[in-house]
């Protein structure tokens, strides 16, 4: 597992920090606030929105790492479910950046099959783990647990909430997560979707904020 708390560390080098998900413009726009409105958007994309989607993908990356050819399937069905261009750039540029650094320092032939093109995040980290041996029901739910840790780190940055709460977040979370992603591992590819209306707007407006800490 040592590895994987490397690869999901906010010091690995796919420059997480710099997307806020969409929360940069929902704080501006007043639908997240304060720690019970962050809450319940949270709660919202676990149930509904991209995240949890991306968890599904990662399962499913895991499971295909052995064949490129369905590896690279699940990797364009995961750009392509991609609701906007702010999204588009959040899964693609961390991808991208994991599979660089992950090739460097941790190379293992699941990797050989995503190099040289646009990667979605969940599909590069899906697939280094099972490269590297580690079990699909241990990985999932740290990778959902790393997602929500970042969404709160970004909230902390601005100004939404402070250290304490945020934690206090993050540890209302977890068991839900853990269910998330339980949930997940029984998911048909064909199946796979989200929808959350609010989040994916948040998205597409904060591509013309005016004033902005983010990428995403």
């Amino acid at each position: 597992m040592l590895p994987l708390f490397v690869w999901l560390s906010p010091a690995f080098p796919v420059g997480a920090y710099a997307y806020s998900h969409g929360l940069e413009w929902a704080t501006e726009a007043g639908d997240v606030r304060d720690a019970a409105t962050l809450a319940a958007w949270l709660d919202d994309l676990a149930d509904h929105g991209a995240p949890r989607l991306d968890v599904t993908l990662f399962a499913a990356a895991w499971r295909a790492a052995a064949d490129s050819v369905a590896l690279a399937d699940i990797n364009a069905l995961a750009i392509a479910l991609a609701g906007s261009q702010e999204r588009r750039l959040e899964t693609t540029a961390q991808g991208t950046a994991f599979v660089t650094a992950a090739r460097a320092a941790w190379p293992c032939p699941a990797l050989e099959g995503l190099a040289g093109e646009a990667v979605a995040y969940p599909v590069a980290v899906g697939a280094v783990a099972a490269g590297h041996g580690i079990a699909l029901e241990a990985a999932a739910p740290a990778f959902a647990l790393a997602l929500f840790g970042n969404l709160v780190s970004a909230a902390i940055r601005l100004s939404v909430v402070g250290q304490t709460d945020g934690q206090k977040l993050i540890a209302a979370l977890t068991p839900r997560l853990a269910a998330m992603a339980a949930q997940a591992l029984r998911e048909d590819p064909e199946s796979f979707g989200a929808c959350a209306f609010r989040s994916e707007i948040a998205a597409m407006k904060h591509e013309t904020q005016y004033s902005r800490l983010f990428r995403s």
